[in-house]
């Protein structure tokens, strides 16, 4: 990421040196854990989130289920046009201010669906947080971690999907917990949601968040010159880390395949998760046990972010995603033999697994092909196609029930754009080029 010597004061210098010289370990894990705690809360507005309150909704105000997901999916296609902005102030002003001020808003959008009386304000105050999910939070917490790691990046990556795990699996069963305590409230359910992400997550993301290892006098992985040299030498990386500007990426035919790729797996990711709740109601499941089988499907995408971080470090990254992404479109067919509790935990977990792929992957894939010195603004080109990919996953699996009064036509199709992903995937070699630039921070 290109250094800003001249912006911030002094005095904000003096003082991120004095806090990384007091922690007793590597600054890198605080950002880790900072940006996780990004990730943990940004679920708030994640398609798990609203699948609890589908149903309620839908019984409440009388909207239909396509009308209510169909907020998500307006969002998806804002943030395709948000996500280079957010990818230029990343570029320029580093992720203090970038996930400090999505912390902020998200916390306020959720908060106000307390007092919508008309699906236009719930399509405008949950797009907004949910573009804030889609675009900000995704762009910055992955690119500040992959700035601070670079030997170590998918096991520190991993610990962002854990993260972001274990908020998807909390944000359920918190919302169900909320209404069940307001008597079926759903109002109340986002208003305390969105108190929550102002009282734990913007606090230190506003003060401990800092740009890159460089700019406070620190190598990547926390690492000496020689251990630096060391770690090279024994990877299976033969070169140094290639860094491309983004104009040079944009040339390239591997960052184009790579984007349709996520465009892909985020579509299954979504069709899957915004309308899971409301499929196992239909196959006859009580509200607790569906919200349960999404806190399952969460842990398994927990146990699969540590499971393909370990295999990032172990497996060429494009092999990787494509095992990610064959992965998701055999187990979405699953779903069709969901007739009880135990199957959907089942399936739900399995699935899950494959979703932790997703959260650390991808990042890993695009650091490890264009290097780090323009990523957020390669991110910010890039996350649209991911941004497209999640609009037209839920819409499109809310208008075959709609027409159909079943979710059966969508899982098939799910397999299809998955098996898709995984040829772009393999057709995407890592670009080379013969001028090597050094990283700038």
């Amino acid at each position: 990421m290109p250094a800003e010597p001249n912006r911030g004061s002094e005095l904000e210098r003096k003082i991120q040196e004095k806090l990384v010289q007091r922690t007793p370990f590597f600054y890198g894990w605080v950002i880790v854990g900072v940006s996780g705690l990004t990730m943990f809360f940004r679920n708030a507005a994640a398609t798990l989130t609203i699948a609890v309150f589908v149903f309620p909704m839908a019984e409440d105000t009388g909207w239909t289920r396509t009308a209510i997901v169909g907020a998500a999916s307006v969002a998806g296609v804002v943030s395709m046009f948000i996500s280079p902005l957010a990818g230029w102030v990343l570029q320029r002003f580093g992720p203090r201010i970038l996930l400090a001020g999505s912390m902020l808003v998200l916390g306020g959008a959720i908060m106000s669906l307390r007092w919508i009386d008309n699906i236009v304000m719930f399509y405008v105050l949950f797009g907004i947080g949910r573009v804030i999910f889609s675009s900000p939070v995704q762009i910055g917490a992955a690119t500040v971690v992959a700035q601070w790691f670079v030997t170590k990046r998918g096991r520190a990556t991993s610990a962002l999907g854990v993260m972001h795990s274990l908020g998807m699996g909390f944000f359920p069963l918190f919302a169900q917990v909320l209404m069940n305590a307001s008597d079926g409230d759903w109002r109340m359910a986002w208003f305390w949601i969105g108190i929550s992400v102002w009282a734990v997550a913007l606090p230190p993301a506003l003060l401990a968040l800092i740009r890159s290892p460089e700019s406070v006098g620190l190598k990547p992985d926390g690492e000496s010159e020689e251990e630096a040299r060391l770690a090279a030498s024994q990877s299976d990386m033969t070169e140094p880390e290639v860094q491309w500007t983004l104009k040079e990426a944009m040339r390239t035919p591997a960052m184009w395949m790579l984007a349709l790729a996520g465009g892909l797996v985020f579509f299954i990711h979504t069709g899957v998760n915004i309308h899971q709740a409301a499929f196992l109601r239909d196959q006859g499941i009580s509200a607790s046990v569906a919200a349960s089988a999404l806190t399952v499907m969460a842990a398994g995408t927990a146990l699969g972010s540590i499971f393909w971080g370990w295999l990032l470090d172990r497996l060429p990254v494009r092999t990787v995603y494509a095992l990610t992404a064959a992965w998701l479109g055999g187990v979405a067919l699953l779903f069709l033999l969901v007739d009880s509790a135990a199957i959907a935990f089942v399936v739900a977990g399995v699935f899950g697994i494959g979703l932790g792929g997703l959260l650390v992957v991808p990042p890993v894939v695009m650091a490890d092909y264009f290097g780090r010195s323009s990523l957020g603004a390669i991110r910010g080109v890039t996350e649209p196609f991911v941004s497209g990919g999640q609009a037209i996953g839920g819409i499109a699996a809310g208008i075959i029930f709609d027409l159909s009064d079943s979710y059966s036509g969508t899982f098939p199709m799910f397999t299809v754009a998955a098996l898709i992903g995984v040829v772009l995937i393999v057709l995407a070699r890592r670009p080379a080029r013969a001028v090597l630039r050094p990283a700038t921070v």
